[in-house]
């Protein structure tokens, strides 16, 4: 049993080295390490290339078009100003004695739609404007803001990370989102407006706003930008629903096709395209030029996943999945753990949440076979994943850098504050994701 561990932990130490130190892009280090591991544990050949277009193929054939979807979805509500709707109501409500918590809210909800790094950009005038009308320090509103946009970057599909470790363990969306709810919201309370209490003394933003508000034609609606948001993720979580509670037959067989992420995007779209395109006189040159550039970053993060997707297929066909679940198994670790770890290693090591993801994704799912898990318990696995992927974001992770530059600070002061925010919010998504492994 040794040889066939021995020989993927050394892969992985391959891939490491190829992404660190050799700078390789992802996509074809975990290419090249999946080709090494199924020929080095003895599988031939010829089977393991038919692995590998299997795994690529099977995980494009989802991913590809959940994350297409998305993308083109967020570029629209992106343009027609939804950030703007969403964040101004929010601190409306709230009041400027509760901002960093309205923060908070708004970044969860924007980063459904909008990349963590679009979003942060475009909110960061927001948070200096705070900060200088009251008086308060800039990290006491940016910490809320960057921990919504984290969690909901990490935890709640239809986020790249969280479609891909779903596909890849053949997790139910549904249950995926109502987990990561449970999850997100009080890593992002603790990781956002309770933390950033402890920095109100640090200094008050003096830096001229980067930049005004989205400026529109036709600003959308609070509620046309929320119900826009929203609306996939009530259509995949009531397929979820119906596909537990109704019988078989016409209904359950309308809610199943509705909320299939691929129909639930599909109308998203349609109806972004419609209400904040079309009856805003945008012209269709320009929304379609829109929408197609937003696949361009989306395609670097499904050819991950799909090469993600190879290291999986080769681990489960060459049988070092099946032995890895028996060593598991053995150690007596439970597989929440185990998943958590895996993620939270390779995060630590080469940065990147979404190879962290998918890395850790590719070596749980044979094990995941392997112990027979229901939907829930695999939708569980998928928030400890996020949760190790999300921990203590360094000097490696280009979203450390981001931070840093955007808030003008030191790199020892981004450790102090955005670094401490990442593993509070992993170590609470972990308690979460083993007290839902006890009570599910």
């Amino acid at each position: 049993m040794l040889g066939p561990l021995l020989i993927t932990s050394g892969g992985i130490a391959i891939l490491l080295a190829l992404v660190l130190k050799q700078k390789v892009p992802a996509f074809l280090a975990l290419l090249i390490v999946s080709l090494g591991v199924g020929v080095a544990v003895g599988m031939e050949p010829s089977a393991v290339i038919q692995s590998m277009q299997k795994g690529m193929g099977g995980t494009l054939g989802f991913v590809a078009v959940v994350v297409g979807l998305g993308a083109m979805f967020g570029a629209m509500l992106e343009h027609a100003g939804g950030l703007d709707a969403i964040s101004n109501r929010l601190l409306r409500r709230f009041g400027d004695d509760k901002a960093s918590w309205s923060l908070g809210f708004v970044g969860f909800l924007v980063a459904i739609p909008v990349f963590f790094d679009v979003a942060f950009i475009m909110l960061v005038p927001l948070i200096h404007r705070l900060s200088k009308k009251t008086g308060k320090a800039l990290l006491v509103f940016a910490l809320p803001l960057l921990a919504g946009l984290a969690v909901t970057h990490a935890f709640i599909p239809p986020t790249p990370g969280p479609i891909a470790v779903a596909d890849l363990l053949g997790a139910d969306l549904g249950y995926v989102i109502i987990f990561g709810v449970l999850a997100g919201l009080p890593a992002m309370v603790l990781g956002g407006p309770v933390l950033a209490r402890f920095y109100t003394n640090t200094a008050i933003s003096t830096q001229p706003d980067l930049g005004a508000e989205s400026e529109t034609t036709a600003p959308i609606s609070f509620g046309h930008a929320l119900f826009a948001v929203l609306m996939p993720l009530v259509l995949i979580v009531g397929a979820t629903m119906g596909k537990n509670l109704l019988a078989d037959g016409a209904l359950k067989s309308v809610f199943e096709f509705v909320g299939h992420p691929f129909t639930a995007l599909i109308l998203a779209c349609i109806y972004v395209y419609i209400v904040f395109g079309l009856m805003r006189r945008v012209p269709k040159d320009d929304i379609n030029v829109m929408m197609t550039k937003a696949l361009e970053p989306a395609g670097i993060v499904v050819l991950i996943t799909g090469a993600g997707g190879t290291f999986k297929q080769v681990l489960i066909d060459s049988g070092v999945g099946q032995k890895l679940g028996e060593a598991v198994a053995a150690a007596q670790m439970p597989l929440v753990i185990f998943a958590f770890l895996i993620a939270f290693l390779v995060r630590i090591a080469q940065g990147s949440a979404t190879v962290s993801m998918i890395t850790a994704a590719g070596l749980t799912a044979p094990v995941a076979a392997v112990a027979g898990l229901g939907a829930a318990d695999t939708a569980i696995l998928v928030i400890a994943i996020a949760s190790g992927a999300t921990m203590t974001s360094h000097v490696n992770d280009s979203g450390f850098w981001l931070v840093n530059q955007y808030l003008e600070q030191t790199p020892r002061e981004t450790l102090k504050s955005w670094t401490v925010a990442t593993s509070i919010m992993g170590l609470t998504g972990l308690v979460v994701a083993c007290a839902l492994s006890v009570v599910v």
